[in-house]
């Protein structure tokens, strides 16, 4: 890790991990909307890629507002969740059942990514840069209502699913 001696360093250093997670979530999405069985899963995940794309034309804008080249590095704890929403695609389930695993892995996804954005935004305010905070706080806005959306089709989607363990039980 490079030498970081300001709070300005840490929030690129930041915006560099964020911009690293959601270009891996520009080439996750489809994959998880093409898995999903439910209509409303698959144009969810559809609706948030489009929202994930301007999540990084914000964050290019943040990049050029700090006078700073758009660029990443690679963000582990994306790929770590990347990785377990692919295990998620592959499982030997019932549709409702892998539905329901996939709204889990969406939401750890969404639970990072409001950490992540909550933190570079404090930076940001922290050091006066209000405009780099506003972007930030707009995308935090759009990850916290993607949550929100998931929370409430995980109820629909968990109960069919329960039902379907239920019908494979008898």
């Amino acid at each position: 890790m490079p030498e970081i001696t300001s709070l300005k360093e840490l929030l690129v250093d930041e915006l560099k991990d964020l911009y690293n997670a959601e270009q891996q979530l520009v080439k996750a999405l489809p994959k998880m909307a093409k898995a999903a069985n439910s209509p409303e899963l698959k144009a969810g995940f559809t609706e948030h890629l489009e929202q994930t794309r301007g999540h990084v034309d914000r964050l290019e804008q943040a990049f050029r507002n700090l006078g700073e080249k758009p660029r990443g590095k690679t963000c582990k704890a994306m790929q770590g969740l990347v990785e377990e929403g692919a295990e998620m695609i592959g499982l030997d389930a019932p549709d409702s059942v892998r539905d329901a695993a996939l709204i889990g892995a969406a939401q750890r996804v969404e639970h990072y990514e409001i950490a992540a954005y909550g933190t570079a935004r404090a930076f940001a305010e922290t050091i006066g840069e209000d405009d780099v905070a506003e972007l930030l706080q707009a995308t935090l806005d759009e990850e916290g209502e993607t949550n929100k959306k998931l929370t409430a089709l995980a109820g629909t989607v968990n109960e069919e699913a329960s039902a379907a363990a239920m019908e494979t039980e008898s």
